[in-house]
C-alpha cells in the first residue's frame, strides 16, 4: 500500500458512512465522529449490553414470581364420570364411591397460605436481593461497554498520531537521500552514504506500512466495541485531555470504587441473596398452614346427592421425616451463604489492587507526557547538529543515522503517550467505578 494512502481515503469520504449493526440494517454514522456519539452507538448495539438488560428484566420476573406465594391460588374444574358397569356402589384404595358415581360437576376451588413462619418472605428477599444484583450486573456490563469503546477509541487516535509521525519521518529520510544523491553526483559524498540513504529510507517506508496497518486493525476493533459489523471508515474526532486532574492519592479512589463498582454491588447482592436462602432453607421444618375453600354446581348426580356443593377448611402440614433431605438442603444454603461472603472478601482485595495499580499506570503515563515532550525537542535539536555536521563533512552517515533513528522514535512515543494516558485514565475511572 503506498504511503498516505489510508489518510488520502479518509479525507476523501462522503459526510456521511453507511455501517452495519448487528441486525444488519444500515447505520449512519456522522463525517466525524465524537468519543460520545461512539458510546451512545456502543450502549444501543452492543448484544452483550442488550443481553444483560434482558437478563435482569427476567429476574425482576422471578422476584414476581416469589411474591405470588403471597396470594390465595384460585382453581376452576368441571368433571364429568359415565360409569359402565352400573349399579356399582363401593369402590378399593384411590377411588372412592363418589368417584365410580355417575355424574357432571363444576365449581372453584380456593387455597390461601397463612403462614409458613417467615419461609416465603425469605424466598422473596432472596429473589429480590438476586434481581438487584443482576441489575449491577447490567451496570457493570454497561461500564465494560464504555471502557472498551474508549480503549479502541484512543488507540485508533493514537495509531493515527503515530501513523503522521511516521509519514513525517519518510519525508524527511526522502529529503536526505534526495541530498545524499546529489552529494554523491557531486563527487563531495561517496556512493556508501547513498547506499545508507536508501536503507534509512526503505526503514521510514516500512514504519509507515506498519503504522498504517495498526490504524486498519485498530479502526476494526473500534468497530466491534461499537457493535458493527463493519470498519468505521469515518473521521475520529479528536479528545480533550481529561478535565479533573489525577488524584494525588489512590486511597481517595478506593473509597470511590467500593461505593460505586457495580461488580462489588452484586457480591454484596448475591452473598445477601444466598443468606436470605439460606434462612428460607432453615424453615423447611417449620408447620405450613393453609386455608382451604371449594364451592360447585352438580348438575347431573346420583340420586342420593345434593345439587351444589360448598365447603372450607384448613390443613396443617408438619414434616416430621423424609430421610435427611431438609437438613443437607440447610447445610447445603449455609456453606453457599459462606462460600458466598468468601468471595465478596476476595472480590473487595481485588478491587483494590486493581485501583491501585491503575491509579500507578495512569501516574506514569501522565508524568511520561512531559518527559516525552522534552524527548521529541531534544531528538530535534541533536537531528539538527547532526545534518548541520554531515553537510559540512564533520560527521558521518552512520551518525546521522543514529540521530534520524533517535527522533523518529521520539517523534512515535510523543505521539502515542497522550492517548496512552488517556486509555489510562479510561482504566483508572473504571476501576473506580466512574464509568456507571
Amino acid at each position: 500500500m503506498r504511503p498516505g494512502l489510508l489518510i488520502w481515503a479518509l479525507s476523501a469520504l462522503p459526510v456521511v458512512c453507511a455501517a452495519s449493526n448487528e441486525g444488519g440494517a444500515p447505520l449512519a454514522l456522522p463525517a466525524v465522529l465524537g468519543l460520545e456519539q461512539a458510546e451512545a452507538i456502543a450502549l444501543a448495539n452492543q448484544p452483550r449490553m442488550l443481553a444483560a438488560q434482558l437478563r435482569a428484566r427476567a429476574a425482576a420476573e422471578h422476584a414476581r414470581q416469589s411474591r405470588a406465594g403471597y396470594f390465595p391460588t384460585v382453581t376452576f374444574n368441571a368433571t364429568g364420570v359415565e360409569v359402565a358397569d352400573t349399579g356399582t356402589a363401593i369402590a378399593a384404595g384411590n377411588l372412592p364411591t363418589s368417584s365410580i358415581s355417575d355424574r357432571f360437576a363444576y365449581g372453584g376451588a380456593l387455597t390461601q397460605l397463612v403462614t409458613d413462619f417467615g419461609r416465603t418472605s425469605a424466598l422473596v428477599g432472596s429473589a429480590r436481593l438476586a434481581a438487584e444484583a443482576q441489575q449491577d450486573v447490567a451496570t457493570l456490563t454497561r461500564a465494560q461497554v464504555r471502557l472498551n469503546l474508549r480503549q479502541t477509541f484512543y488507540r485508533v487516535l493514537g495509531a493515527e498520531a503515530v501513523f503522521r509521525a511516521a509519514r513525517a519521518a519518510l519525508a524527511n529520510r526522502q529529503l536526505v537521500m534526495r541530498q545524499v544523491s546529489s552529494l554523491a553526483q557531486s563527487q563531495i559524498r561517496s556512493t556508501l552514504d547513498v547506499s545508507f540513504a536508501h536503507v534509512l529510507e526503505s526503514e521510514a517506508e516500512l514504519a509507515v506500512v506498519r503504522a498504517e496497518s495498526m490504524v486498519a486493525q485498530q479502526r476494526s476493533s473500534l468497530a466491534t466495541s461499537m457493535g458493527l459489523k463493519s470498519p468505521v471508515a469515518v473521521e475520529l474526532g479528536d479528545v480533550p485531555a481529561p478535565a479533573g486532574a489525577l488524584a494525588a492519592d489512590p486511597l481517595a479512589l478506593l473509597e470511590q470504587a467500593e461505593a460505586h463498582r457495580a461488580d462489588l454491588g452484586v457480591a454484596r447482592n448475591e452473598q445477601q441473596a444466598a443468606a436470605e436462602y439460606a434462612r428460607a432453607e432453615m424453615r423447611l421444618s417449620y408447620p405450613t398452614l393453609n386455608l382451604l375453600a371449594a364451592a360447585g354446581e352438580i348438575p347431573y348426580h346420583d340420586h342420593t346427592l345434593h345439587n351444589n356443593y360448598a365447603a372450607a377448611g384448613f390443613n396443617l402440614s408438619i414434616p416430621l421425616f423424609n430421610g435427611g433431605l431438609f437438613s443437607a438442603r440447610r447445610a447445603e444454603a449455609r456453606l453457599e451463604a459462606n462460600a458466598r461472603s468468601r468471595d465478596r472478601e476476595a472480590l473487595e482485595l481485588q478491587v483494590g489492587e486493581e485501583v491501585r495499580a491503575s491509579w500507578y499506570r495512569a501516574h506514569e503515563a501522565f508524568l511520561s507526557l512531559g518527559v516525552s515532550a522534552r524527548l521529541v525537542a531534544q531528538s530535534q535539536a541533536a537531528l539538527r547538529l547532526a545534518q548541520d555536521r554531515y553537510e559540512t563533512g564533520l560527521g558521518s552517515i552512520l551518525e546521522l543515522n543514529e540521530a534520524q533513528l533517535s527522533e523518529t522514535s521520539a517523534e512515535i512515543t510523543d505521539a502515542d503517550s497522550r492517548y496512552t494516558y488517556l486509555i489510562r485514565r479510561a482504566e483508572l475511572d473504571f476501576a473506580a467505578g466512574l464509568l456507571n
